[in-house]
């Protein structure tokens, strides 16, 4: 018998009988155009490795900044891990843990990040929240909270195994990107310690050149060794439905994250 004898108890829908993967089905699809939930938020990713660690002499004028800011934005900051991160990530794959393991003890230390930023921010109406919960935002905004959360994207344990090596492949910038398509929000800003994307590191490179504007398709296609973002940022900005790209700005420059705010152009643009 090659398929049941007995009868599926259904109701009527548009999808009835359908698997779900029936590429025509998906395809069908393209042009839908989920709705803005929030379509006045400024996504504002800060840093663990290229702001935090730096500690106050970089913390501080940002942190200042983004005060000034809240009365004319509205924002929500979500916060990278950084150094700590790093040390976690390395004796836990020392240990053997596996990748969704990884994943969640990552997302630990930018929660801390995040609540230290909030608690820096709280006379300017910052609240830690959960990642979670994203369908708050537009009431906050409506109070005038500015909302502070971790990066991390909640996959924890179910963190997707990697192509290559162990690492967990969606990190904070990639929690960015999600939570600012899924708003659509009006910009993803990645706050970082350089100008924009280079075509190498230029920490180590004297000659590197910096890349004013690309699209996701062109960065991916570079298969660049290395990069100021995650490369699964990228590869989720190719497929994102209401975010349009995602700009770079230097948190150790004073009054850049406002400039780009207020419409400046920033020193990198990555396009859909």
């Amino acid at each position: 018998m090659k398929i049941t004898q007995h009868k599926r108890k259904s109701i009527h829908s548009g999808l009835k009988g359908e698997t779900l993967s029936r590429s025509g089905l998906l395809a069908g699809q393209d042009a839908i155009v989920p709705k803005r939930i929030a379509p006045d938020l400024n996504i504002i990713k800060i840093g663990g490795h290229g702001v935090i660690d730096y500690g106050a002499a970089a913390v501080l004028p940002l942190v200042d900044e983004i005060r000034a800011l809240v009365p004319h934005h509205q924002m929500m900051l979500m916060t990278g891990g950084g150094v700590r991160t790093r040390h976690i990530l390395d004796i836990g794959i020392e240990l053997g843990m596996p990748t969704g393991v990884l994943a969640s003890l990552s997302a630990k230390v930018s929660e801390q990040n995040a609540l230290m930023l909030s608690v820096m921010l709280a006379d300017a109406g910052a609240e830690f929240i959960s990642n979670t919960s994203l369908l708050d935002i537009p009431s906050m905004m409506r109070m005038g909270v500015l909302p502070v959360a971790a990066g991390t994207p909640p996959y924890g344990l179910y963190e997707l195994p990697p192509e290559s090596g162990i690492l967990p492949q969606y990190r904070t910038d990639s929690g960015a990107v999600v939570a600012a398509d899924v708003l659509g929000a009006k910009s993803c800003i990645l706050v970082k310690n350089c100008d924009g994307l280079f075509d190498k590191n230029p920490a180590l490179y004297d000659d590197a050149e910096l890349i004013a504007d690309i699209t996701a398709a062109e960065l991916i296609d570079a298969r660049m060794e290395d990069m100021v973002l995650e490369f699964k940022a990228v590869e989720i900005l190719s497929h994102a439905r209401n975010l349009k790209e995602i700009k770079i700005v230097n948190g150790h420059v004073p009054g850049e994250l406002t400039r780009v705010l207020n419409g400046g152009r920033p020193h990198t643009i990555i396009r859909r």
